[in-house]
């Protein structure tokens, strides 16, 4: 079942060149949202907001595609030949070749169909919309197109959909684009005609989340006709394409084979009759002649050499439907992918850390805690290191993401770089809990791309206020008015300024993404305002730069 697709109200208008009003008008919706009746209407017209799929094939159906190849069935007749003129150990052998050929790709393309149809569970199970002008949360296979959507950090997006309005809302879209970053989304229509995905910033897409902020969208696109489903539909049309270079190759070479056993049987039958020779004896001859044609350790070779490269593979977490594929992955010479490397991996990890002039290495990989702070070849401990201490501490507090264990896979809720910030401050000795519990948040203050900063203010033990500032090495320098040293804190200069844009720059060129902090003190019952316009000009000001540098 497909969706249909909703025509633009201004024709040769993408959703992301309309206003949100056109928008509203192209889906025949409204801001007080539909009407549970004429959502009913909707929903049985076009069906429910899933994946689907062609229908589905079952065990039966694979065990028998496994003898679809010419060569396969030449196997079995040449058994057959062999077991009726009683030559048992030749038929036993050809026939555990076919069998075995069978049972792996079998278990190769079941295995494979189960993990395809993991990609039917990445919509949310419920999302809230509003309904008779009411929020109500509803299951995401029940969102029609018109739908308004409410979001927040944390949830997924349930459908395609054009916003509305966007408070600091970012999502990751990594799922469509291989961009572990989050994207940062506004509601403003969009000039450009022909932007690739990842640049339609008024745009949410099925399958992907919300990693910060609010927002609230209007539903353009359900089920197979938003981005996700038109990728499951490739999919599925990948599927009925002709077989590989190799397929084709072993499918000649059966049809010459035919032809050429043909040709032995009846060059042998009629020279059997020529010399007269009797019936029973120049028919057996033939026939061994003709079986002995087939070689019956090419399909047995092939089978192996492929499940080989597959079992390779699946050591490296890679996913192969059918053997054949294994060949045209071989074949391969160049791969394209984006500069982040995060195309398959979807995650980032923290390699170095720079505080108080002193530069540390972080092991390990992903968000998981195996690994360790060094410097000059030796593992440090945070807590015997005050500057380490230090930015542990900061890492962790100014830091909305969460760590969790799925089946000894380490995951970040939230942001991908808060992630793998997150990961650093716990390796460099930082308590979380701890600082949730003596220093819980006060306010904060989002990040947008204008000012290239985050903040988080949270209430410290003596009753005082600390600010905790994230972003952009220069939005951060040009904010700060002193530095932490080995030493302690000291006044910044512009000389001083100058060397840490220069070591950034340094960085930078070795292909890392390099992240800064500070932070700033407020005198007790200080109540610097959270959340208006005023608020960052008021914060983030007067800053101490005690985290240089933090590399992802």
């Amino acid at each position: 079942m497909k969706a249909d697709v909703p025509p633009s109200p201004i024709p040769g208008k993408a959703w992301h060149q309309q206003s949100g009003g056109e928008a509203l008008a192209a889906t025949g919706s409204r801001r007080s949202g539909l009407t549970g009746e004429e959502a009913a209407e909707r929903l049985k017209a076009n069906g429910l907001n899933k994946i689907t799929a062609q229908a589905g094939v079952g065990a039966g159906q694979l065990l028998l595609g496994q003898f679809k190849s010419l060569m396969i069935w030449l196997l079995v007749a040449a058994g057959i030949v062999a077991a009726v003129f009683g030559d048992v150990w030749d038929a036993t052998a050809i026939f555990a070749i076919v069998i075995l050929n069978a049972v792996i790709g079998f278990y190769q393309e079941y295995s494979a169909g189960k993990s395809m149809a993991a990609l039917k569970q990445m919509a949310s199970p419920q999302s809230r919309v509003r309904r008779d002008g009411r929020v109500a949360l509803i299951p995401s296979q029940q969102i029609v197109r018109g739908d308004i959507l409410g979001l927040e950090a944390g949830d997924l997006v349930p459908a395609d959909a054009r916003l509305l309005k966007a408070t600091s809302l970012q999502c990751i879209e990594s799922v469509l684009t291989g961009e572990s970053e989050t994207v940062s989304k506004q509601a403003d229509e969009l000039t450009e005609t022909d932007l690739p995905t990842g640049d339609r910033t008024n745009m949410i897409y099925m399958g992907t989340s919300v990693a910060a902020g609010t927002g609230e969208a209007v539903v353009v696109a359900t089920a197979m006709a938003t981005e996700l489903g038109r990728i499951a539909g490739m999919m599925e049309e990948a599927a009925a394409e002709p077989g590989t270079p190799l397929q084709k190759k072993l499918d000649a070479v059966g049809r010459i084979l035919v032809w050429a056993s043909l040709g032995i049987v009846a060059l042998l039958f009629g020279l059997g009759l020529l010399r007269q020779v009797p019936l029973y004896d120049f028919t057996m001859t033939a026939i061994s002649l003709a079986v002995a044609a087939v070689p019956e350790g090419l399909p047995a070779v092939v089978t192996v050499a492929l499940s080989l490269g597959v079992m390779r593979m699946a050591r490296r977490h890679a996913l192969v439907r059918r053997l054949a594929a294994v060949e045209t992955l071989g074949s391969t010479s160049v791969i394209c992918t984006d500069k982040t490397g995060t195309l398959t991996v979807g995650e980032m990890t923290a390699r170095m850390l720079h505080v108080a002039g002193r530069t540390y290495e972080v092991t390990g990989e992903g968000y998981g805690p195996q690994g360790e702070i060094r410097l000059e070849d030796r593992k440090v401990d945070g807590s015997e290191d005050p500057a380490l201490q230090e930015l542990a501490t900061g890492l962790l507090a100014c830091n909305q993401a969460h760590l969790t264990e799925d089946g000894g896979t380490w995951k970040t809720i939230g942001d991908p770089t808060e992630g793998a910030l997150l990961a650093a401050g716990l390796k460099a000795g930082g308590d979380r809990a701890r600082i949730e519990r003596e220093c819980p948040v006060h306010s904060g203050i989002p990040f947008d791309s204008t000012r290239k900063l985050s903040t988080v203010l949270r209430l410290m033990p003596n009753g005082g206020l600390r600010a905790f500032v994230n972003g952009a090495p220069g939005a951060v320098l040009e904010r700060c008015t002193h530095f932490l040293t080995g030493s302690g804190i000291k006044i910044l200069t512009p000389q001083d300024r100058a060397r840490l844009l220069d070591l950034t720059s340094q960085l930078a060129g070795q292909a890392l993404r390099i992240l800064a902090s500070a932070r700033r003190d407020f005198g007790d019952n200080a109540t610097p305002p959270p959340t208006d316009d005023t608020a960052p000009a008021m914060v983030e000001r007067e800053l101490v730069f005690h985290r240089p540098d933090r590399h992802v």
